[in-house]
């Protein structure tokens, strides 16, 4: 299908329903009761019981619980469902499987997951069950060489960035910065602490130029997100989010030995963006808020620059400029991302851009007699995060500098 030919599925779909567990540090619990915590009250968000939902797909690295299992514990009897091998890329483009699946007639709702113990079992720091994996297929090209962790894999793209455009340190840890004065307005974050670039700097080395600071944290939780048509969120409980565009695990040419193929300080958003835009029928300029992957501080700002936001090599003026902040031109991430909020593989900013399309955010701003928070619009530290009269979102969904998904989503209409 070309762009042209994409025009009839914009808006047609809508994401209708959220929710999440805790951000922790040891759950305490299996990836399946996860799981079965999130989708419940994403369903309770839009308003639906389990009769009512019957499609499933979630993604993981071989350290969750698949779809036919946490179904059952629902009592949601599946048309169809998929479980899929993947991290960071997954949830944009599995959107774009959702409906398909629901335009060819295969179910008519569905609940997208993601549920892992980052923290307390499977860790991505090579640390945990993860180190004991032993060497073999496509690994047998990275860790005999010392890329063993997404850091020591991305690094040498941030660095020649570096080395290509003058881009400092100083300039990419303002990316922390913002996203933790972004978490300090969060009652759900895990790291709700502001820092500054000096914190950032003086953080210990993980695999340079990545300070700690610079890196995500890693926690247990689980998020879902339901999609269906627009015809049937008009009857549901919350303002939907439509969506306008996905696209999905686009790649670079070389996605297994990325390095072949330059430039490597570009990633595969470079490729993705003419689609998304032309899919979604807007341009960046018209984006309110960003959603930008940020397994590291750099990965946010290489988005930014390959999605259009700025140009290619300007992205350290962009992200320390202000744009990014709340009050900012066009803030990102608003919850403080995975650099502060809690590791989802980029499900939970797909949930905050939902809430800040429907004008509600969590914050510490009052409830008023309707239900419905009454923001301020003030956002220093402990107040509000709601960005006002946002009505697109995109987002960008990364899975090391070879892979790029993304997404835009509208204002819906609705009882707000």
């Amino acid at each position: 299908m070309n762009a042209s030919e994409s025009k009839f599925l914009r808006s047609k779909y809508a994401i209708v329903g959220v929710g999440e567990t805790t951000y922790t540090r040891g759950s305490g619990m299996t990836t399946r009761a996860l799981a079965t915590w999130a989708i419940r009250n994403a369903m309770a968000d839009a308003g639906l019981d389990a009769s009512q939902v019957d499609g499933m797909l979630s993604y993981q690295n071989n350290d969750s619980t698949a779809s036919p299992v946490v179904s059952g514990d629902l009592g949601i009897r599946l048309n169809f469902y998929m479980d899929v091998v993947g991290g960071g890329s997954s949830v944009e483009a599995l959107v774009g499987l959702a409906i398909g699946a629901i335009e060819a007639g295969m179910c008519s709702t569905i609940v997208i997951f993601r549920s892992m113990n980052g923290y307390s079992e499977t860790r991505f720091g090579g640390t945990g069950r993860r180190a004991a994996l032993p060497i073999s297929g496509d690994g047998l090209h990275s860790r005999p060489y010392g890329w063993e962790t997404p850091a020591q894999t991305f690094s040498p793209s941030f660095t020649r960035h570096m080395h290509d455009f003058g881009t400092t340190k100083e300039q990419v840890a303002a990316i922390k910065v913002v996203h933790s004065e972004h978490a300090s307005n969060n009652p759900k974050a895990l790291y709700p602490k502001r820092v500054t670039v000096e914190d950032v700097l003086s953080s210990r080395i993980i695999c340079s130029p990545l300070n700690l600071l610079d890196c995500c944290v890693e926690t247990d939780n689980a998020a879902a997100i339901i999609v269906t048509s627009s015809d049937r969120a008009n009857d549901l409980r919350q303002r939907p989010a439509l969506i306008r565009g996905v696209v999905g695990r686009c790649t670079k040419p070389r996605a297994d030995m990325h390095f072949q193929h330059g430039p490597i300080s570009s990633g595969a958003g470079q490729f993705a963006r003419d689609r998304l835009w032309s899919n979604s029928g807007i341009s960046p300029d018209e984006i309110d808020i960003t959603g930008a992957y940020d397994a590291f501080t750099f990965t946010t700002l290489f988005q930014l620059e390959d999605f259009g936001f700025c140009r290619k090599g300007e992205g350290g003026e962009y992200v320390s400029g202000g744009t990014i902040r709340l009050g900012g031109k066009r803030p990102n991430n608003t919850s403080g991302g995975h650099l502060c909020e809690g590791y989802t593989h980029g499900i939970s900013m797909v949930i905050e851009n939902v809430r800040q399309l429907r004008g509600e955010v969590d914050d510490s701003c009052p409830v008023g007699p309707d239900g419905h928070r009454q923001h301020t619009f003030d956002y220093k530290e402990g107040g509000c995060r709601q960005v006002r009269n946002a009505q697109l979102t995109a987002n960008l969904g990364w899975a090391g500098p070879v892979t790029a998904s993304a997404m835009v989503l509208e204002r819906g209409r609705g009882a707000l």
